[in-house]
């Protein structure tokens, strides 16, 4: 259930007459979250602990609110083809094209004093477009040809198609260029390792949200307070202590202790240990449940021979009994993925292969690949064992539990499966972003409503050392038949033709499996009675996006 939460009007006033930047004198509130972030760059590396932290200290043009609408953080109106701020164009290579408009909040100014402008906006496309600066999405950057200045706060993004999605820009984080173009051009290749969000993270030069970075101790915590230049709401509290204690079972501890204030959905506590924690300590803590876009899952190296061949695969989630995790692990509330679009999006269909747990049918399908039981374990005809890696985050008590589950499952159908486990940093930062896993890799994609899989499926997303790690398909999938469906996705408005085109999308997903669905998980969010505000989204758009407006109960 989502938090509805009502703000008392003697607060609301009390804030207004506050001033932007100015905390209300709310105290220090401290989080607890389950991983530090690998890099402090909002552009670099997809991980949802930096995004978390960031949201407090940085806008992005727009994202989609609770109410999984698109609204304006940064920017002062969404553009439409209605209000005129988009308008189709043919492009120079005489394609149908879009200019978007987007104006920057008049007051929105970097913690130093230095406004946000069109030259930030202009120099972070620069940066998206550059092959060896390491931008995740580099594919959102060089969609948009160029970039026409108005003004100081206004600017057109000239994109060289129509999406059906052209007002969003969640994906596009403006960088400080007074700051950040020296070292950029100072070397591109080098940025990812030299950029001040790492090298130099409590400039306050880094920061136009609501609070900027006041100390960081790496693996440990990071320290925010109040940001003077800060144009919204005056936040509350005068620091956040944001502290990472890897493992969830420490992670309760600690709440219990006093160490930590709460912990949110989107980095916390598993449901299991949510549930037992409301049973126990229900009259003294909020505890929300939130279902939402959370995709859990195994992403297969498929550059392993032995998970290239699809049947492989399909054995897999054959053998895998993820109804029994959900039920026995998870008491239901994470129910079973037969693919990579959840229930609660409008263009999931149930018109999907779908793998019901069946050891025969698993079976059937390794001896037709030429994977023979020998003992208890099969082998090919070289005699090779049938051996693979499962690695994930250590500390997560959830995903270490359905780790071992699989692989006794596994086990069963003569698969054998290690269990290795990494830091997250580590394992986000360089195993899966540099594509070193050797067979699968188990963590989850927190997405935004009908999100295309561009970055995560398509042939041109395929991280490389040549493309400076960008790209989010560690997989390693290509198949032009999925390039051709999310490039017609984009494209197409009509949406009950765009509905059909996802329906085929999600049947060749679940038919190659290039990644293997777990299940949708429901996020946890544990608060103390005396904290208003926190409201929970359901999608990739974290709570902190609106932490202006937490607060302590009078």
């Amino acid at each position: 259930m989502a938090a509805r939460l009502l703000r008392p009007l003697v607060l609301f006033l009390a804030l207004l007459t506050a001033g932007p930047g100015l905390a209300a004198g709310g105290g220090t509130l401290t989080i607890g979250i389950t991983q530090f972030p690998s890099t402090l760059h909002p552009n670099i590396d997809s991980m949802l602990a930096k995004s978390y932290v960031q949201a407090m200290t940085l806008r992005p043009l727009t994202h989609y609110d609770q109410a999984w609408e698109v609204i304006c953080l940064l920017c002062t109106d969404v553009p439409s083809l209605d209000n005129g701020l988009a308008k189709l164009e043919t492009t120079p290579g005489g394609g149908e094209g879009i200019a978007v408009t987007y104006g920057i909040h008049p007051d929105a100014t970097w913690g130093d004093g230095t406004p946000v402008t069109t030259d930030d906006v202009v120099f972070t496309w620069e940066v998206g477009r550059h092959p060896q600066s390491g931008v995740s999405n580099f594919e959102l950057y060089r969609r948009i040809l160029s970039i026409e200045v108005h003004d100081a706060k206004t600017f057109t993004f000239h994109v060289d198609r129509v999406t059906f999605a052209y007002a969003s820009a969640a994906d596009f984080r403006v960088l400080p260029a007074h700051i950040e173009r020296p070292i950029f051009e100072a070397d591109p290749a080098a940025y990812r390792t030299r950029t001040a969000f790492d090298s130099d993270p409590t400039n306050p030069g880094l920061a136009f949200g609501p609070y900027r970075t006041v100390s960081v101790t790496p693996g440990a915590e990071i320290a925010l307070e109040p940001n003077e230049t800060w144009y919204g709401p005056a936040p509350h509290f005068e620091r956040i202590v944001v502290r990472v204690i890897e493992n969830t079972s420490a992670l309760q501890a600690n709440l219990l202790s006093g160490a930590i204030d709460m912990i949110p959905g989107e980095l916390g506590l598993t449901v299991d240990q949510a549930i037992d924690f409301q049973k126990r300590h229900g009259d003294d803590w909020t505890v929300l449940f939130q279902p939402g876009l959370v995709y859990e899952h195994i992403d297969l190296m498929l550059d392993n021979p032995i998970l290239a061949d699809r049947r492989v695969r399909q054995a897999l989630l054959y053998g895998i009994d993820r109804a029994a995790i959900s039920d026995r692990l998870f008491a239901g509330q994470n129910p079973v993925a037969d693919g990579n679009v959840s229930p609660l999006d409008w263009v999931h269909t149930d018109a999907v292969p779908t793998y019901p747990h069946d050891p025969e049918r698993a079976a059937a399908l390794l001896e037709d690949a030429g994977w023979t039981l020998d003992g208890e374990l099969r082998r090919n005809a070289e005699g090779e064992p049938l051996r693979l890696e499962l690695m994930t985050t250590a500390g997560d008590r959830a995903r270490e539990l359905v780790q071992q589950v699989i692989q006794s499952q596994l086990a069963g159908i003569g698969v054998e499966v290690s269990l290795p486990v990494q830091q997250a940093r580590v394992f986000f930062g360089q195993t899966v972003t540099q594509r070193r896993f050797t067979g699968m890799a188990m963590f989850a994609w927190l997405s935004s409503p009908e999100n295309v899989p561009r970055s995560t499926l398509h042939c041109e997303q395929i991280p490389s050392e040549e493309n400076g790690w960008g790209g989010q398909n560690y997989t390693g999938y290509c198949n032009p038949e999925m390039d051709a469906l999310i490039d017609a996705i984009e494209v197409e408005l009509d949406r009950d033709k765009r509905a059909a085109l996802w329906a085929e999308l999600q049947r060749l997903y679940a038919t190659d499996l290039p990644a293997l669905p777990l299940y949708w998980r429901a996020q946890a969010f544990v608060l103390p009675p005396w904290l208003e505000g926190v409201r929970p989204t359901g999608h990739m758009g974290t709570t902190t996006l609106w932490v202006e407006e937490w607060r302590r109960a009078e």
